[in-house]
């Protein structure tokens, strides 16, 4: 096999159409999992904790592949990564839905009294609320109907509020976790976001260097276009390479 066809291969695949199916089985896992737990009785001492923080664990995994779609695209060359971008951000609303949801109805009742006691209680909460409500905006202009209504520009600002809920997901999840002295994993979960933020910003910061060059560079060219001295001794080297041109011919 040579390098060009091995190389080829993961873009053969990701183009396949089994693919997505497949990835959208995997993101179903951990609720199916988490159904046949609580179906068999299995949660723990403490169910109601558990469906609350599996729910939430996944919510943020699934955001920070969410994120890596992007970097591995520019950093592989795989165009095909960009497809599954919309379906890995819907499950993130999907799982972080399910754990607003659990923490309301099996801590609170279904009572916004309860609800807003826990809010002032633990504060955390008050910013993993703040990001779920983020990510319905998100959420419902992820259709091709909604792009094309808002137009590609609007569309790509307002999705950039995903980065805004990435910094107040992990927050919550490390405010939560402070609480029971263990922010290892928080930590972790940080350093990556940070990552995924950070070659953004290069590739941004880069990008903005380089549409200066070009606007320097344009600027001069037109400086000397309007200028006389530049003209004459534009034209004059013009004049030399003709007469090069010609003495060559010549020869």
């Amino acid at each position: 096999m040579t390098a060009a066809s091995s190389l080829s291969l993961p873009r053969r695949v990701l183009r396949s159409r089994a693919v997505k199916p497949l990835l959208f089985v995997l993101c179903l896992l951990p609720f199916a999992g988490l159904f046949w737990r609580g179906w068999t009785n299995d949660l723990g001492p403490n169910p109601e904790q558990t469906v609350i923080w599996t729910t939430g664990l996944w919510a943020l995994r699934l955001l920070l592949i969410t994120l890596s779609v992007t970097p591995l695209r520019k950093l592989t060359g795989w165009a095909e990564l960009a497809r599954f971008r919309r379906m890995f951000g819907l499950f993130v609303f999907f799982y972080a839905l399910l754990h607003f949801t659990a923490w309301l109805g099996l801590v609170n009742g279904f009572s916004v009294d309860m609800a807003l006691r826990d809010v002032v209680k633990h504060p955390f909460v008050l910013a993993g609320m703040t990001a779920l409500l983020l990510m319905i905006p998100l959420a419902l202009t992820s259709t091709n109907g909604m792009i094309r209504r808002l137009g590609a520009r609007r569309w790509q600002a307002l999705h950039r509020l995903v980065y805004v809920v990435g910094v107040v997901a992990v927050f919550h999840f490390w405010w939560g976790k402070l609480a029971k002295n263990n922010t290892a994993s928080p930590t972790v979960y940080a350093l990556i976001l940070a990552l995924l933020l950070g070659l953004r910003l290069w590739w941004a910061w880069r990008a903005a260097l380089a549409r200066r060059t070009q606007l320097h560079r344009a600027r001069a060219i037109d400086d000397q276009s309007n200028d006389p001295a530049g003209k004459q001794v534009s034209n004059q080297v013009g004049k030399q390479v003709t007469n090069q041109g010609k003495s060559r011919s010549l020869a």
